[in-house]
C-alpha cells in the first residue's frame, strides 16, 4: 500500500530529517507579521502569524520529547494513527490519539499548548504516519528545545516510563 510506505511519501513530498526525530517539510507560512516579544528571549522585530509543515513518522522512529513557545496544532494526513504525547506545564501528562478513528477515541486534529513538552509516537507497527502541524506564532528554531533523559526525570520522575521511550539519552549534535 502507498500510503503505508515511509519512503514514498518522504520522496514524493521532498521530507527531511528532523532534530527531533521523523522527516518535515516546510509548507506554509503566512505573509502576515506579529511583534510578540514574550515569545522568544531571541525575539527581534517581527515573526510570521503562522507556518506549517508537513510532519513524517515511522513506528521504527519516535518525535523525541520537546518544547515550543508557541502553541501547534496537529492535523492527521494519512498512515496510521499517532499518539501524542503531552507533558503539561504543570507536569499532568497526557496522550492524544491523532487519526480518524473516532469511536475509539481518535480525533483529526489536536493542539498542543505553548510551553508543553510533547513527543509522538505511531501507533501500528510497520507503518508510518502523515500529519500536518502549524505553528502560530510561526516557529522560529530559536524556540525549540530538546531535552535529555535526565532533564526530564529530574523534574518529572513520575513519568518515567514516557521519558525513556521518547527522551534522547543524550542531544544530537
Amino acid at each position: 500500500m502507498k500510503n503505508g510506505n515511509a519512503q514514498y511519501w518522504v520522496e514524493k513530498l521532498g521530507l527531511l530529517p528532523h532534530p527531533e526525530g521523523g522527516f518535515y517539510k516546510n509548507t506554509f507560512k503566512s505573509e502576515e507579521q506579529t511583534t510578540d516579544k514574550e515569545l522568544s528571549v531571541n525575539f527581534e522585530g517581527t515573526r510570521k502569524l503562522y507556518t506549517s509543515i508537513y510532519f513524517l513518522l515511522t513506528s521504527d522512529n519516535v518525535s523525541h520529547f520537546h518544547r515550543l513557545k508557541s502553541d501547534e496544532l496537529w492535523y492527521y494526513h494519512a498512515g496510521s494513527s499517532l499518539t501524542v504525547h503531552v507533558i503539561e506545564e504543570d507536569g499532568t501528562y497526557r496522550e492524544i490519539k491523532l487519526g480518524m478513528d473516532l469511536e475509539n477515541g481518535e480525533v483529526p486534529q489536536a493542539l498542543v499548548p505553548k510551553n508543553s513538552i510533547f513527543g509522538s509516537s505511531v501507533m501500528e507497527e510497520d507503518t508510518c504516519s502523515l500529519v500536518g502541524c502549524m505553528v502560530s506564532p510561526g516557529f522560529e528554531f530559536t524556540d525549540f528545545e530538546l531535552f535529555t533523559q535526565a532533564e526530564l526525570l529530574a523534574k518529572y520522575p513520575q513519568h518515567e516510563e514516557i521519558i525513556k521511550k521518547l527522551a534522547y539519552e543524550t542531544l544530537p549534535e
